[in-house]
């Protein structure tokens, strides 16, 4: 059932935050626990519905999953122990549903190419309409039968012998390419991806992590060996730093704002977000940071600093993919406005993210151009309380809820339930650093 909430203004944030486990990274440690020999202990886990859907086709795959919750009043974090089999998994006898999560359908079907049995890959409505051509072809040219109607879900996949390839990827991303380095591990020869642009290493960083060996030859360019073994692994998943994007740009929006992050993800495809908002005008210190398995993560602090303005494009573009609906969502309160660009991509996601992002911010009173490949939103803008939309996307569902924190007049979201896919605790963790 569709919830609406009440999205309050606000005086100011300021506070600690300790966010859950980042989405990407959890992804990829509990597929990867699977196929290794062994009990992998996974602590931080992410809380989100899409990272739910992945432990559970794992779990149907026939891995045994122990899922430990942190005591009330205790603190600490969820704790995922998987004991995995080895590279060969269990036929799950029925179709593994991957709910709204992309991540899951397209890096699985990876892993899934090289079982010897069928497999049948299902989804909500949301996500049977995204495209897997994208992973198709190229887990076709490895020797994988595979198929979808119209290229989308459900897909269904007959397990076999594999074959390396040199595939350069079309479009930037990551999750094309980690299903291809999964599948490269079930592949006779060596498997060789090249990307167009940097994306993402999380799978690169976790397959280390887990005894694979993956190179890097040349730049943008990723070799992995058929035939490896991994060996489970004890992790802690820092801070999901796309989920921490909405709590930095609130911090963005108020002058006294002070905001401390513990935690919080720092491997540099991802922490292009701070690059991004320090051009902006955030102030933003790293004051400690530590590398765990290959990822950095690090103590953040994020006080106000006036809005200049910016152009996002190209690289940048594909590197802040997940962030951008929240930077147009805060664009109307910078001086000099914000123009994205090369973000075809967003029309695909969870929702229509470029044309989502334009209706909400036409809703709250807000002068937006809606390009094919993003917007120019100009700055200096005043926006007031709306009737909002979610658009049954996650990331939209959060975004305006900034974007209402100093709107004139409070807002309503409908569909605020999404944000549950990644982020179930995203409205009451909110409201612990709101003054109002």
């Amino acid at each position: 059932m569709s919830e609406t909430a009440v999205l309050p203004t606000a005086r100011n944030v300021s506070g600690s935050l300790r966010l859950p486990g980042d989405k990407s990274i959890s992804h990829r440690y509990a597929m990867l626990a699977g196929i290794a020999r062994g009990c992998s202990r996974i602590e931080n886990f992410a809380t989100g519905a899409d990272c739910a859907s992945t432990v559970e086709c794992m779990r149907a795959l026939g891995c045994e999953v122990q899922r430990e919750e942190p005591q009330a009043g205790r603190g600490g974090t969820p704790v995922l122990e998987i004991e995995g089999s080895g590279v060969v998994l269990r036929s799950p006898g029925r179709p593994l549903h991957c709910g709204n999560s992309g991540s899951t359908m397209r890096m699985l079907s990876g892993i899934l190419a090289g079982q010897e049995f069928r497999s049948e890959l299902t989804g909500d409505a949301s996500l049977s309409r995204r495209p897997m051509a994208r992973i198709i072809e190229p887990l076709r040219a490895m020797g994988a039968d595979i198929s979808g109607e119209g290229n989308r879900p459900p897909l269904f996949i007959q397990g076999g012998k594999l074959r390396g390839v040199n595939y350069t990827l079309p479009v930037a991303s990551a999750q094309v390419k980690s299903c291809l380095l999964f599948a490269g591990l079930y592949a006779e020869g060596e498997t060789r991806i090249i990307e167009p642009a940097r994306t993402r290493d999380h799978t690169e960083l976790a397959l280390r992590a887990f005894g694979a060996e993956v190179s890097n030859p040349e730049r943008n360019q990723w070799c992995i060996r058929g035939g490896q073994a991994l060996h489970p692994v004890h992790v802690v998943v820092p801070g999901d730093i796309s989920t921490g994007a909405f709590f930095l740009c609130a911090a963005a929006l108020f002058r006294d704002s002070n905001l401390v992050f513990d935690n919080l993800l720092l491997n540099p495809t991802r922490a292009v977000l701070l690059d991004v908002l320090r051009a902006l005008g955030l102030r933003l210190s790293v004051l400690h940071v530590e590398e765990r398995h290959g990822e950095l993560a690090g103590v953040v602090q994020a006080r106000f600093g006036e809005l200049r303005g910016l152009t996002v494009s190209g690289a940048t573009t594909a590197a802040l993919i997940d962030e951008l609906p929240v930077l147009a969502a805060i664009a109307p309160y910078t001086a000099e406005g914000v123009e994205i660009r090369d973000a075809r991509e967003l029309r695909v996601k969870e929702s229509d993210r470029i044309a989502a992002v334009a209706a909400n911010l036409r809703a709250m009173g807000a002068q937006v151009e809606e390009r094919e490949d993003g917007w120019r939103i100009p700055g200096g803008q005043r926006l007031h309380g709306a009737e909002l939309q979610s658009f049954d996307d996650h990331r939209i569902a959060m975004a305006f809820a900034i974007s209402a924190l100093r709107a004139e007049g409070e807002s309503r979201m409908n569909g605020a339930e999404a944000a549950r896919i990644s982020f179930p605790e995203f409205y009451s963790t909110l409201a612990t650093v709101m003054e109002r």
